[in-house]
């Protein structure tokens, strides 16, 4: 999965961006008798050593209002007492004061904490979303808290490979891979898959979901809380899922935005293929939009003329890269963010028509490397890795990958084999891999939590949600009709916002499932 960006009217905060059919055999997600008790001490040394907060290191710095500080959590929960690492942590604090009304007050509710997704996404910038005007009635009730969870940024930082191979390029992206380029990608897995344990150490065999859970309970009663509110996007909300499995009773609310499948036997091999097959469509839908705009891009007034123009650009940069940098695979994973959020569509047509048209600047722009990036996102791709990874059993036959890819891409080309390409390495995963756990809860265990989705969602299908919703009793579901954008709460939707703010504020949830329709689509320009 991959992860979520918070939007508002003024536009998008960009947090991040980054985001199985499982054989038998691996050792379940341990969460025994040992653990339990390590997350508790853990918890209890955490309650009493709070969190110093003070000024943001130069990487995060921000308005005075934000405030940083650490939690130290353990490696491995097995060992409370052993080896501890320490992860950073963001603030603001609640305004207090009635955004329509400033002279009136409002009652401080405690902290939010919120998990943008990935695996290997920060949230260390989500406390600056209360200056977005659909999140200040939120921020005048809640601390918001954001952090970097284990081994993204400063938090015990993994890597997997030398930072400056990202910005390697121009790559291709075939749609219908040669068996020799297959036999490369199968080599260059299996050299990520070793680089992760000779760069990070055996160690990282304890970045996985169930851990994230737990050191959600840590920084939980760092904060001073004695129940946890939280919100999570795409994978955070299977890891907030697992929370809600783990720590029932530590739950006073809970949003799980464009939720994940959580059923054991779709992490993660079978997400990753039903994720393929979803953007499919949504790509779909941004031609389709695009067609509706040719007089403003000339890109065809049908999908399938559409389509041609883009096939058009990508058979040119195969054969002169943009900038010498810019080939398929860069064209490719710029429209991959297309799927991910439909504000990205003016953006990518406009480039792509003046590309066309003989101006490869707004290309080069939108799809080229980013040397002031490159370790942030090699960081959170060896994060994304090794949780993955570490959480599942993944088919280890890279004739079972072949197999099942190939079928689909049939039907849906345009993001299967790079799909296939970021996750192989778990493939040729050197390290133990755990079964899942099953997350189930049941009346009157868990406080009621609210799910939110938007029905043509790629990144995390809206089966998932529906799957989320079914297995966590009381839950709600808010649906999204209609649209298709990767994290909705907050967003451009007031009738989801309406649902999120009644929920946070009021404890209101409506009913088993609610429907609303669709936000508005983007302008052109």
């Amino acid at each position: 999965m991959r992860a979520a960006v918070l939007r508002g009217t003024a536009g998008s905060l960009l947090l991040t961006a980054v985001l199985a059919v499982a054989p038998a055999g691996g050792a379940r997600a341990s969460s025994g008798w040992a653990e339990r008790h390590g997350t508790a001490v853990a918890a209890e040394r955490a309650a009493v050593e709070g969190i110093r907060f003070g000024r943001c290191s130069e990487d995060e710095e921000g308005p005075a209002t934000l405030r940083c500080g650490t939690v130290r959590v353990p490696l491995d929960y097995a060992h409370p007492d052993g080896e501890q690492i320490e992860l950073t942590v963001s603030r603001v604090r609640a305004t207090g004061k009635d955004a329509a009304h400033r002279e009136r007050s409002v009652a401080r509710q405690g902290a939010l904490v919120y998990n943008p997704g990935g695996p290997g996404a920060s949230g260390m910038y989500f406390p600056l979303i209360g200056m977005v005007p659909e999140w200040k009635r939120i921020a005048s009730a809640y601390d918001l808290v954001g952090y970097a969870p284990r081994g993204v940024a400063r938090s015990a930082p993994l890597s997997c490979q030398d930072p400056k191979r990202l910005l390697r390029g121009p790559t291709p992206s075939p749609t219908n891979p040669s068996p020799a380029y297959k036999e490369e990608r199968v080599a260059r897995a299996k050299a990520y898959a070793r680089g992760c344990v000779e760069r990070s150490g055996r160690s990282i065999r304890h970045f996985t979901s169930v851990n994230n859970a737990r050191d959600l309970d840590v920084l939980r009663a760092a904060l001073g809380e004695r129940r946890l509110t939280f919100m999570g996007a795409s994978y955070g909300t299977y890891f907030g899922a697992l929370y809600a499995e783990l720590f029932p009773s530590h739950v006073r609310r809970m949003v799980l935005d464009s939720a994940v499948n959580p059923d054991p036997v779709k992490v993660w091999y079978g997400n990753n293929l039903d994720q393929s097959a979803a953007f499919e469509g949504r790509w779909a839908d941004f031609r389709a939009w695009t067609a509706r705009h040719d007089t403003v891009y000339g890109l065809g007034r049908t999908a399938r003329e559409v389509q041609r123009s883009y096939e058009r650009a990508e058979a040119r940069l195969a054969a002169e890269p943009a900038g010498g940098v810019v080939g398929p695979g860069q064209l490719q994973g710029a429209f991959l963010q297309a799927g991910y959020y439909d504000d990205y569509w003016p953006h990518r047509a406009r480039a792509l028509s003046a590309y066309l048209k003989g101006d490869p600047k707004q290309l080069i722009r939108q799809a080229g490397p980013h040397e002031d990036a490159v370790k942030e996102a090699e960081n959170s791709k060896a994060v994304y890795t090794a949780i993955e990874c570490n959480d599942a059993p993944w088919p280890r036959a890279w004739h079972t990958w072949d197999r099942d890819n190939t079928r689909l891409a049939r039907v849906a080309p345009f993001e299967t084999w790079s799909n296939v390409w970021t996750n192989l390495p778990c493939a040729y995963w050197p390290l133990p891999r755990q079964r899942p756990l099953d997350v189930r809860t049941f009346p009157g265990e868990l406080a009621p939590t609210l799910v939110l989705a938007a029905e043509r969602d790629a990144a995390a299908p809206y089966a998932g949600a529906v799957e989320m919703h079914r297995r966590l009793a009381g839950s709600s579901l808010v649906t999204e009709s209609g649209a298709g954008s990767h994290g909705i709460g907050g967003g451009p939707n007031a009738c989801v916002n309406a649902h999120l703010e009644a929920y946070l504020l009021e404890g209101r949830v409506p009913g088993r499932r609610a429907t609303c329709g669709p936000h508005a689509p983007p302008e052109p320009r």
